[in-house]
């Protein structure tokens, strides 16, 4: 039986196949997933070949890397984000040679993605290169940055105005903390970022645009039902202790993001905010938020997360190869990765 030339192109991959840490290895086309069972009981076709320029680190690709992700099914190619360019499509709003980012939709960690120089996708998880961003800059928004510009449109959303006073940003110094961060300080409120690194970081996030630097012990104890009013709003990546706490202190009618659980998953708190003070819980959810909704949160902060703003929180020091990634991820589940690093495939 004769091979077809393109079903033989090579690539590098890093590859999770178990519990140990992700390796290199060198992949073919024919090892590309044809089909995803992604929010579906019945495989539904990948009908689009990508060149894969650039991915990210986020904590679920840290999970992966290091084979610690709940319910991993190895193997799996790592990378949550992915930027590149059509290969092949049947798609019909896509075209070969179109620049596409995708955020989400369970690649990384439900389907191969970003980590290998090629992947084959659904043509509905992608979205165009927004015209304000370069690929470089795409890669360094990501997932963590399209989460913080969701985060960012529900405060606006459930109306809390800059007038209004402080919003906390927790989680500061990760990806949607410092992009968090970015976007609320030129949008002109006053933000306060929440660190447990707050002695040795407060340089940098102020930085940012932060105004205060507040110490993440303070947010760690019990909860009370209602603390004094401090903010009115908050972006917020921790969860658990650090988040009931943020609801009692929040104003009467302020709103909070909720994004993340790098501080746990259980909330132990009451009613008490919600009808005593009438604050609202906004629950983000970026993996599968349907496209339009993706286009105008881009449409929205792309253009202000300009390449000096973003080379705040993503240097060209932090740009990585596909090797490097293994031992940033041990790094990271430590707690010991500030802002964003991109993965350029092709290193």
């Amino acid at each position: 039986m004769r091979v077809s030339k393109t079903m033989l192109q090579q690539f590098q991959a890093l590859v999770t196949r178990g519990k140990s840490p992700a390796t290199l290895e060198t992949l073919t086309r024919a090892d590309l997933p044809a089909a995803s069972t992604v929010r579906t009981k019945t495989p539904e076709e990948c009908d689009t070949l990508v060149q894969v320029e650039y991915s990210t680190l986020n904590y679920k690709d840290a999970l992966v890397l290091t084979g610690k992700y709940p319910g991993l099914k190895p193997p799996m190619v790592g990378g949550i984000d992915l930027v590149g360019k059509v290969l092949e499509t049947k798609s019909d709003t896509l075209k070969v040679g179109d620049s596409i980012v995708v955020n989400g939709w369970g690649i990384g960690t439900d389907h191969w993605g970003g980590y290998a120089g090629e992947a084959r996708i659904k043509s509905s998880w992608a979205i165009p290169l927004p015209p304000s961003l370069s690929p470089q800059c795409a890669a360094k928004i990501g997932t963590a940055g399209y989460t913080a510009m969701l985060c960012v449109q529900a405060i606006e959303a459930n109306g809390v105005k800059p007038s209004d006073g402080t919003v906390l940003v927790t989680g500061a110094t990760g990806g949607v903390g410092s992009v968090s961060i970015l976007l609320l300080s030129q949008l002109g409120y006053k933000v306060a970022a929440l660190s447990g690194k707050a002695a040795t970081e407060s340089d940098y996030l102020k930085s940012l645009g932060a105004s205060e630097v507040l110490e993440r012990s303070e947010f760690e104890g019990d909860p009370k039902p209602l603390a004094k009013e401090r903010f009115a709003g908050c972006s917020d990546s921790c969860g658990g202790k650090i988040l009931a706490n943020v609801l009692s202190m929040t104003k009467s009618f302020g709103a909070v993001a909720a994004c993340g659980l790098a501080g746990g998953m259980p909330l132990n708190t009451t009613v008490a905010p919600f009808i005593l003070r009438g604050v609202t819980l906004a629950g983000i959810d970026s993996v599968f938020l349907p496209r339009e909704k993706r286009l105008a949160a881009y449409d929205r902060f792309g253009p202000m997360l300009t390449p000096d703003k973003l080379g705040l929180i993503c240097g060209e020091d932090k740009t990585v190869s596909l090797g490097e990634l293994p031992d940033l991820g041990k790094l990271m589940l430590q707690g010991k990765v500030k802002g964003r690093y991109i993965v350029d495939v092709s290193k």
